[in-house]
């Protein structure tokens, strides 16, 4: 019987610990057995209990203050990760043999780690020897994204984490509740972006012709492989939360065996993210 793995990414303070926490609580009012995994040796507190936490065989902390080693921040992270990857069986014994195991891994927010290092494409291949069937979880901060350029360098970054990782992924804006009514609105272009009218709406703040060259063959690049969207999740709400847990089991095909999952049509995801958005202005 399959397991299965959410691997929670994003920038720093996108929200990934309040996402795992949020989520959490969401499963067990559906009934459902979720478990939380810290891979974040440089985290200092979440709020849910978890069953397994990368500081007990590494913190950042230690190694930055060991005299031989000599590491900053991101350098000590790196090299807490690193030592992770060589050490797996760590992680084996932590998660035992379970089946039917739903765990959500909440990872570190340092880019590099998914972009140019092996580390969590180690751990993708890993998980799935553990026959896990394993879905990226992407969170950008939906307050740093209502403006085009900071929306095309974090859907950048998204795209990097799935091209390097090679799984399902699902992008998710988080903190929507944070946002005013006017940002909610203007939010809804960026959900399923068209990249060309976006650069279109933000050519008058490009002065130089070799910006405006350059920021065009991105979005290019962005259009070209158009694999980036994004869902909304907020937290005070619950069908928000449904409905990204409903994309992510079925990435996975979580519960396969008990009944056939068909993917809602876009029409359909259209009309729940414009009730969603409704209700926001209404409020």
């Amino acid at each position: 019987m399959p397991r299965y793995a959410q691997l929670v990414m994003g920038p720093a303070g996108s929200g990934k610990s309040t996402y795992c926490a949020t989520m959490v609580q969401h499963c067990e009012a559906l009934n459902r057995s979720v478990q939380v995994v810290n891979l974040d040796p440089a985290a200092e507190h979440f709020n849910y209990s978890v069953m397994a936490d990368i500081r007990e065989l590494i913190e950042v902390d230690d190694v930055m203050e060991d005299d031989s080693l000599r590491f900053g921040p991101n350098g000590g992270l790196v090299f807490c990760m690193e030592y992770f990857a060589n050490n797996f069986d760590w992680l084996e014994n932590c998660l035992g043999h379970v089946e039917d195991d739903y765990i959500l891994f909440d990872c570190p927010g340092q880019i590099e780690l998914y972009t140019h290092l092996p580390v969590m494409k180690q751990l993708v291949q890993q998980l799935e020897q553990w026959e896990f069937r394993v879905c990226g979880v992407f969170l950008v901060d939906s307050q740093f994204m209502v403006e085009s350029f900071k929306f095309i360098s974090g859907i950048l970054a998204a795209l990097s984490a799935m091209v390097s990782l090679e799984i399902p992924q699902v992008n998710i804006m988080t903190k929507m509740d944070l946002l005013s009514k006017k940002a909610k609105k203007e939010i809804e272009k960026f959900l399923d972006p068209d990249m060309y009218s976006l650069l279109e709406d933000s050519t008058s703040d490009l002065r130089s012709k070799k910006f405006k060259k350059l920021t065009k063959a991105i979005c290019g690049l962005i259009d070209d492989y158009s694999m980036v969207r994004f869902l909304p999740y907020d937290q005070s709400d619950e069908e928000s939360m449904n409905i990204v847990l409903q994309h992510i089991d079925f990435a996975i095909q979580y519960g396969e065996d008990l009944e056939f999952k068909e993917p809602k049509e876009r029409e359909d995801e259209s009309s729940m993210f414009d009730e969603y958005f409704q209700e926001c202005q209404g409020e």
